[in-house]
């Protein structure tokens, strides 16, 4: 098993969500979800990547991670039941992690059921089988058993956008790329859809 890659980015695909990597000589060809691709450096620049390896009878598929918690999640979506390494992406890339956490935890069917290829029998299988097994990924609560993460409640004005967003007729990972991309420490949700919408239009323009 190959569990890490570190080495130069070479090339970045973002429309197939392919990158290439040069460790030594040897380019690998990763699949990576956009909340990895969003954390990238500029090609020709050092990138580590925590990787998971699947080997089947046409081929291996090395997939590349940002983060660790990234990573656990993918490898928690594979063990459900008619999940596999394209639907699990799909998921990474259809919203933040922390958020579908949220959302599995919360049984918020409507909000898994926005992203590609979810439909509602395969959302209510994700909440039933992952529900119980999400806190060692992203824990909830403090010690006190009362706080949720500042990860998630960081994450919350963002997640309310992108709702807005999708309500408007966005893409999720459309949406959610372009409130990524604003760097913006305002926590007003009007103003992110206002900002995201003006950067939206002009890009279609």
């Amino acid at each position: 098993m190959i569990g890490r890659i570190h080495g130069v980015l070479l090339e970045t695909l973002c429309a197939s969500g392919q990158i290439l990597v040069d460790v030594q000589g040897v380019g690998y060809e990763l699949e990576v979800p956009l909340c990895t691709m969003e954390q990238l450096p500029a090609p020709g620049q050092s990138v580590m990547l925590h990787t998971h390896l699947i080997i089947r009878e046409e081929a291996h598929t090395l997939y590349g991670f940002h983060a660790k918690t990234e990573r656990a999640f993918f490898r928690e979506l594979l063990r459900i039941s008619g999940v596999g390494p394209k639907l699990a992406l799909a998921l990474l890339s259809g919203m933040e992690p922390e958020r579908l956490c949220n959302a599995i935890r919360q049984n918020n069917i409507s909000t898994l059921t926005q992203i590609s290829g979810v439909g509602k029998k395969t959302a209510e299988r994700l909440v039933v089988e992952l529900k119980d097994r999400l806190d060692r990924i992203f824990p909830v609560a403090d010690s006190s058993g009362a706080a949720i993460s500042s990860a998630i409640q960081a994450s919350l004005p963002l997640q309310e956008a992108q709702e807005a967003l999708i309500a408007l007729g966005y893409k999720p990972a459309d949406a959610l790329r372009t409130l990524r991309d604003l760097h913006s420490d305002s926590t007003d949700v009007p103003t992110l859809i206002r900002q995201a919408l003006r950067r939206m239009i002009a890009s279609s323009s």
